[in-house]
């Protein structure tokens, strides 16, 4: 009976030995592959897709820059083309007859500025007239005077032409050394702001005390140039005789009379009220009008300064009386410039 009791167990221990050692092996086989197949892809997919989303942009990037480039040398390339065809042009207008056509435009314009001032002058010197009947004077008859006037016996002393600035030698010359220093732009109206050269202090000094201010002087070269020799004598004349003396310039162009307008207003620091009939400067372009006017300035007991200019060929003898002249002798190649431009 033992003995069977025995038996029994020994098979109901191996059993449970059997059961267990089948169960355990099935278990972990079945957990371990499970893991694997959860864990590689989490960790694989996101290192994967962004190493070929940075080679796709970096590709993309090398790809516009490309592109910039050559559509940069591109536009290099027509910028140079351009400004070729530019200066190419730009010859070929000074050569045609449109580039002589924008010069006589400027001047057309310069005429026109010109012609709009001298109106408005007109109109503000019309204005101003009084108009007054000039009363009537009856003179006796050369029958009726009884006593005859004996002749003055004085002699009348003649200074000589060149001695007529002598007295004021020492300020024009203390004048002259102004001149040749550095400019004063913001000197008063009237004073000269720009600076001479040596020729034009010997120019204004061979005027002054060699001609007693009448007489013909070469031209510098240009209208600016004289204008600006010009402007010395007037500077000195304004501190020798104040406003007893006026400007009187005469130019047969009307862009010339522009031109010497700008230069002379440039220069003394001056402003459109300062060119008109009754202002410090005229402009004719006749000579009939300049001698009318400064006939009413020796009227008045006033000084004429007649400035001529260098295109002008002739010049009207009545001209040659007044006390202060100077005219601008330009050479042939430049008076056939001039007229050539016109």
């Amino acid at each position: 009976m033992e003995s069977e009791e025995n038996l029994s167990k020994e098979k109901q221990n191996l059993n449970q030995n059997i059961s267990v050692g089948n169960s355990s092996p099935l278990k972990i086989t079945h957990q371990k592959p499970l893991e694997k197949q959860t864990e590689s892809p989490i960790i694989n997919k996101p290192e994967n897709n962004k190493n070929i989303s940075n080679e796709q942009t970096q590709n993309l990037i090398n790809l516009a820059l490309k592109d910039l480039k050559l559509s940069r040398e591109n536009l290099e390339k027509e910028l140079e083309e351009l400004s070729k065809k530019k200066i190419q042009i730009e010859t070929e207008l000074k050569k045609s007859f449109s580039g002589q056509s924008d010069a006589i435009a400027r001047k057309v314009k310069g005429f026109q500025e010109y012609l709009t001032g001298a109106l408005q002058d007109l109109a503000q010197s019309a204005e101003q007239l009084e108009l007054v009947v000039p009363p009537v004077i009856v003179k006796p008859s050369p029958l009726d005077e009884n006593k005859k006037i004996a002749p003055s016996k004085e002699q009348e002393t003649i200074i000589a032409v060149s001695d007529t600035f002598k007295p004021d030698e020492k300020l024009i010359r203390r004048c002259f050394s102004q001149f040749l220093e550095q400019p004063d732009f913001y000197a008063e109206p009237w004073k000269l702001r720009r600076s001479l050269e040596d020729n034009d202090v010997e120019i204004l000094e061979d005027w002054f005390f060699s001609m007693g201010g009448r007489g013909a002087q070469p031209s510098r070269g240009n209208r600016s140039k004289n204008a600006l020799v010009a402007s010395g004598i007037i500077a000195i004349l304004g501190e020798l005789y104040g406003e007893q003396f006026q400007t009187l310039v005469l130019a047969s162009q009307p862009e010339r009379l522009g031109e010497w307008r700008r230069c002379l207003q440039d220069a003394l620091g001056l402003n459109r009220e300062d060119f008109g009939p009754n202002s410090g400067i005229v402009l004719f372009e006749r000579s009939d009008g300049l001698i009318e006017r400064a006939d009413r300035l020796e009227e008045r007991g006033e000084l004429p300064f007649i400035i001529i200019d260098a295109a002008e060929i002739n010049i009207e003898i009545p001209i040659l009386q007044f006390p202060t002249w100077i005219a601008f002798a330009g050479s042939p190649n430049e008076i056939y410039e001039e007229d050539d431009l016109i």
